[in-house]
């Protein structure tokens, strides 16, 4: 509309011809009016107009920034406000007391507050945010001491993906010395405490478990490597200062620690988990119900923003690095949020190597809410004992579906397929996609999921709990 008025001729004399282009221009504006109104009525109208979003200093949070900034929420009739939140508890809380109407959340927060570990409350998310966005970082004397136990290429450089058997001997040195090996990460229910553990377990190192049964929510019991939790933007200080000599954080925390010549990342998630889903968009089921029509426009806003951040072979992220290096989103120097967004990956100083998959956004599906997602959450909260006794195959499935909604997600998406917005053959066919992945191969241990058998892959590991075993 504004586009249309701004476009409308100066007063001439009252000349006919002024005339004829003013009657033009206003059967332009009302054809547009109509068109919108048209397009809401089927839609539907957002119930709810003015919103405020949360999200944590990560790029992760890029497509709720892209969103606002590129006026896709606009286009829905949204008015949103984006404030960054202190940690990952503040925010949570912030949706469920109703200050945020919505959230870039952790994958396992929606799953752990339904469930009920921790704050009780049913959230739901309807848009996965994306994929991989994850790393592990080592001290720089940590990774000395690694060195010698990895693998050299020709040209030197140690030899990927780095296992977490290079840091046993280590870890087992600081034992034997009677030395706690402290870890970071970013929340108990995160991506980054079930990636860590999994690595570690995958190179023989017990991450511990959980009792909450006992009131024991430490997740140290009976562990080698002791994790405890550490907010993001505060990791690469926490190392520095030797409280930690490792940690599990998204971007850009990991090349943060490398631009300060402090430490060493040593493995990505992608390298963990092949296009593993990260973050997540949360809002209670009480907002979705209350409010379908907004719920249905935020996804669509997101979906678009998504699209942006991947088109054209990732042609936008240094527009979106330059967006994410403001000071009221993630904030950090425009050179160490590029080097991951813009698909390369620098571990030791230096040593920079192409990950053009290190951030995924809407490609491979990224964005749906898959069922089979929710339940490899669920399978590793049952491995540490976060869930503490076995739940059957149908437990898993239904708790999955309580939480991720693709139906939400598929009336946005073919919404925006019908207006010419985005194409069929970026999405799943929704016509006879049951939520579930195919068995996924691509894990560090070689170990495949099938998220039509948690209770199957839950006793595949030798380290973690197993059908039958309580802490």
């Amino acid at each position: 509309m504004k586009h249309v008025c701004s476009s409308l001729p100066l007063a001439s004399g009252g000349s006919q011809e002024y005339v004829k282009h003013f009657l033009l221009s206003v059967m332009i504006i009302i054809s547009a009016v109509i068109a919108n109104n048209v397009n809401a009525e089927k839609l539907g109208y957002p119930e709810k107009e003015e919103l405020k979003f949360g999200f944590i200093k990560l790029t992760d949070m890029a497509p709720i920034a892209i969103a606002y900034e590129n006026g896709y929420f606009e286009d829905e009739g949204l008015y949103v406000t984006i404030e960054a939140q202190a940690n990952w508890k503040v925010l949570l809380d912030g949706v469920i007391d109703g200050q945020l109407d919505g959230a870039h959340m952790l994958a396992g927060q929606p799953i752990a507050a339904t469930m009920g570990f921790g704050t009780k409350a049913h959230i739901i998310t309807p848009f996965s945010m994306d994929l991989n966005g994850n790393g592990i970082t080592v001290s720089n004397e940590i990774w000395a001491q690694m060195k010698p136990n990895i693998p050299k290429m020709d040209d030197g450089r140690p030899v990927h993906p780095i296992k977490a058997g290079a840091l046993k001997p280590v870890v087992e040195k600081y034992k034997d010395e009677g030395k706690p090996f402290n870890m970071g990460m970013v929340f108990p229910v995160s991506t980054h405490n079930y990636e860590l553990r999994y690595w570690l377990a995958a190179g023989g190192i017990h991450p511990g478990y959980y009792a909450p049964h006992k009131g024991d929510i430490s997740g140290q019991i009976d562990a080698d490597a002791l994790l405890s939790v550490t907010p993001p933007p505060q990791m690469p200080a926490t190392l520095e200062a030797g409280t930690i000599y490792g940690y599990c954080v998204g971007e850009p925390w990991n090349q943060q620690a490398v631009f300060k010549g402090i430490g060493v990342p040593v493995i990505t998630d992608y390298e963990i988990w092949k296009n593993n889903p990260e973050k997540v968009f949360g809002i209670t089921a009480e907002f979705a119900e209350k409010y379908p029509n907004t719920t249905i426009r935020i996804v669509r806003a997101l979906i678009r923003a998504a699209m942006w951040l991947d088109e054209n072979d990732n042609a936008n992220r240094p527009a979106a690095v330059k967006i994410l290096s403001q000071s009221n989103y993630v904030g950090a120097d425009y050179d160490v949020i590029a080097n991951s967004m813009t698909g390369t990956f620098e571990y030791e100083k230096g040593d920079k190597r192409e990950v053009p998959d290190f951030n995924v956004f809407f490609r491979y599906n990224a964005t749906y809410p898959y069922y089979s997602d929710a339940i490899w959450y669920l399978t590793q909260m049952r491995r540490w004992g976060q869930i503490s006794e076995d739940k059957s195959d149908d437990w898993y499935k239904d708790m999955a579906a309580k939480v991720y909604k693709p139906d939400i997600y598929a009336k946005a998406a073919l919404s925006l397929i019908e207006e010419g917005l985005a194409d069929a053959k970026d999405f799943p066919d929704f016509a006879t996609e049951d939520g579930f992945k195919d068995p996924q191969t691509e894990f560090i241990d070689g170990i495949t999921f099938d998220g039509t058998k948690p209770n199957d892959y839950i006793d595949m590991f030798p380290i973690g709990l197993k059908s039958g075993d309580k802490v």
